[in-house]
């Protein structure tokens, strides 16, 4: 039966082809993503997947070439396969939908069980659905970075989401469906004192077979530093020799990090990680999911963490104020 949706998705997809006039094909240049490129051709990130039979939309590369139409003898090969997007594809898909037309993603959402934690938003398909109902006009996502981990996909994002900005989103996957999401979402700031924004910086995935190392240092680095069991251990686990920051707050180094955890000390307002709930990582990539107080406010730190040769070496993050209960719009909490 799924085969024969897809195929049927292919032929519908060709005869659509057959009648607008795109280009036939397009040599990708740095900087280049696949959903702008679909957007400019009037298509979606999908229909260009699946004809180019990329696997990760969120990685192409300088030189590929990216076609607009199934090449000829293609569909005998395409027929023969069933195309199965990765769970991480799917979540972009379903975050870069916003604010578009294209419901399609929402097919990857189980409608029988979606357990949202977005304390703005009501539970379930039916919550969704609402949220998108009231976006106004302009909204759209971008994804940055994406990781996946076992059931679970992290995504870094920027968004004009009544207004501009940065955030994260997590989603857990049941036999290929969303179930589960948390978010955390800020305003986009200025760039730091060292010229890094909240978004720039590193993207490529590497060192999949450090996986666990990582995510176990980065676990360490949380509880011995971030929540005080061993704060001096710090240059264990942070690189001496470079440390990228990409809090607007905070210049690069570990003494740009020690300056603005002084001066927050001092100003009566230190920052405190009282709980860590979730590590998750692919390869050189982290993210550490915490709870604690922030400028005298109950917060949720999404940190974000690349690693280089068992160090951490780039860091971005994204603080979120958690409401009052009374406030809440479900009742299955931050975390």
């Amino acid at each position: 039966m799924k085969k024969y949706l897809i195929l049927t998705w292919v032929l519908l997809l060709m005869a659509s082809l057959s009648s607008v006039a795109f280009a036939g094909e397009y040599l990708v240049k740095p900087g280049d993503v696949l959903w702008k490129i679909a957007s400019d051709n009037g298509m979606s990130v999908k229909e260009l997947a699946v004809i180019n039979r990329i696997k990760d939309p969120n990685r192409i590369f300088p030189g590929q070439v990216i076609r607009f139409q199934v090449a000829q003898g293609a569909l005998r090969e395409t027929e023969g396969e069933v195309l199965e997007m990765t769970n991480a594809q799917k979540a972009v898909a379903v975050i870069e939908s916003l604010g578009t037309s294209n419901t399609e993603p929402v097919a990857f959402i189980n409608p029988n069980k979606y357990i949202q934690h977005n304390l703005g938003v009501k539970d379930g398909l039916t919550g969704f659905g609402e949220l998108v109902q009231v976006l106004p006009e302009g909204t759209w996502a971008k994804n940055i970075r994406v990781i996946e981990d076992g059931d679970f996909v992290v995504m870094h994002n920027e968004y004009n989401f009544f207004g501009p900005k940065v955030g994260f989103d997590i989603f857990r996957f049941e036999d290929g469906q969303i179930v589960e999401h948390w978010d955390n979402l800020g305003e986009i700031t200025p760039p730091n004192p060292s010229g890094h924004t909240q978004l720039d910086g590193a993207v490529d995935i590497s060192d999949l077979d450090k996986t666990e190392v990582n995510k176990a240092l980065v676990k360490g680095f949380v509880d011995d530093v971030l929540m005080g069991a061993a704060p001096e251990k710090i240059t264990e686990y942070v690189s001496t020799k470079e440390y990228i920051q990409h809090n607007s707050a905070v210049a690069d180094g570990l003494d740009g990090l020690g300056a603005a955890l002084q001066a927050l000390a001092e100003a009566g307002t230190p920052m405190i990680y009282t709980e860590n709930h979730r590590v998750l990582g692919e390869g050189n990539f982290v993210v550490a999911v915490s709870e604690g107080q922030f400028l005298g406010g109950h917060v949720a730190f999404y940190d974000l963490f690349r690693l280089e040769d068992g160090k951490i070496v780039e860091h971005w993050d994204v603080i979120e104020e958690i409401p009052a209960e009374d406030k809440w719009m479900n009742t299955n909490g931050k975390f």
